[in-house]
């Protein structure tokens, strides 16, 4: 076993223990802790690849945002654990058959005959002015440019359509409109009223 064999199978060992405890710990922040190791360790793996522009990305946009972002959410909301674990073996079986299916259809994918040794071997070293970013780039805008065209407006739609989920009108919440808030004068909203003083009666004033 090469020294590179024995790092891959350490990181990939480390990467199905993460995934595993994502799933099955009890407190939703330490899953999250869990998949924050499993980014980390996928990164160690595309760095095997010598992809070190995805690796970084995976650990800043992964780790440093979503997963920041997930960690906020998760510690400010009050989640009640008893209720999300409900139902949770009258679902096991079918849960059971989908991830059977899974693995027997990447068993099939990544099987010997189209990602063995023999077909995808170890990396060629590349020298040290080869830049990662800018073969990624080429890939993408040549070979790959209608399906990354075809996720990019995929990804237009989708955030037009969480837009237009946020903005809609609902009866039962309270709506504001920014342009209305932004153009309300100070006679709109304060009314000053000038009264006269009224001095307060001193004890024993008032009695015949």
């Amino acid at each position: 076993m090469t020294y590179t064999t024995a790092i891959f199978y350490f990181f990939a060992a480390i990467l199905v223990f993460a995934g595993l405890r994502v799933i099955t710990a009890r407190n939703p922040v330490h899953a999250a802790l869990f998949l924050v190791l499993a980014f980390f360790t996928a990164a160690g793996l595309w760095m095997l690849l010598e992809a070190e522009f995805l690796a970084i990305t995976l650990v800043l946009v992964y780790v440093g945002a979503v997963m920041v972002l997930f960690l906020f959410v998760v510690m400010m909301l009050d989640i009640n654990l008893d209720k999300l674990r409900e139902g949770f073996w009258d679902y096991l079986p079918l849960a059971g058959f989908v991830s059977v299916l899974l693995m027997v259809e990447m068993a099939l994918i990544l099987g010997s005959r189209h990602f063995g040794l023999e077909v995808m071997g170890t990396p060629v070293p590349h020298p040290a002015d080869y830049s990662n970013t800018k073969e990624l780039g080429r890939l993408l805008y040549t070979d790959y440019v209608y399906a990354f065209e075809l996720a990019a407006v995929i990804l237009l739609v989708a955030i037009v359509a969480a837009i237009a989920l946020t903005l809609r009108r609902r009866k039962d919440s309270k709506y504001i409109d920014p342009a209305v808030q932004v153009s309300v004068k100070r006679n709109d909203r304060l009314r000053i009223i000038k009264m006269q003083a009224v001095k307060k009666p001193q004890a024993g004033e008032g009695e015949a």
